[in-house]
């Protein structure tokens, strides 16, 4: 009775069909112990991968190796090789036709903001309202951990209102000026 091993049955699984979505296109993958299939054509790839890798290397039957970075995102993979970069979606099969029904959550706009990247003291504002701003212009300047931060502005826009001060303590993501 005092034995842990076992107690919790067989070990589970992972699930063998999956949907992949990239280019906007569905794609029906089997993993299995034979190999994986992709639209029920059989793959003859190398891979060598292990979960948690940021790079994979992949070998095709022709012998041809290609390397592809890997990181992970909230329902799949960004992919980037040979300067072009892939979002792919993973789902198991079960779960796929689901996915239709879930809201794609799309961040706001904040280029017109200049935020706080960290907590720090402002320094410097380089800008008043009403001036006109260039895309890479010094907008203001925070010091943070003994180092001075220059933010510069991620577009052209004319400053519409300060919302800070020299001198003001900021906190993460707080809004120092708004371009319009």
């Amino acid at each position: 009775a005092r034995r842990i091993d076992g107690q919790l049955g067989h070990r589970l699984q992972p699930p063998a069909d999956w949907t992949v979505r990239i280019g906007g296109a569905d794609h029906a993958v089997n993993v299995s112990t034979d190999g994986i299939s992709v639209d029920g054509t059989d793959l003859d790839l190398a891979i060598a991968y292990t979960p948690g890798d940021r790079m994979i290397a992949v070998e095709d039957e022709a012998g041809e190796t290609l390397h592809v970075r890997i990181a992970k995102t909230r329902t799949g993979f960004k992919l980037t090789t040979r300067g072009a970069s892939h979002m792919v979606r993973v789902l198991p099969a079960r779960a796929a036709p689901y996915a239709q029904h879930l809201i794609e959550k799309v961040p706001p706009d904040l280029s017109k903001f200049l935020i706080a990247p960290m907590p720090g003291l402002l320094v410097r504002l380089d800008v008043a309202e009403g001036d006109k701003v260039e895309a890479g212009q010094p907008l203001a300047v925070v010091e943070a951990m003994k180092m001075e931060n220059i933010l510069r502005a991620a577009k052209t826009g004319t400053v519409k209102t300060i919302s800070a001060k020299t001198g003001d303590s900021l906190a993460v993501d707080a809004v120092i000026l708004e371009l319009e």
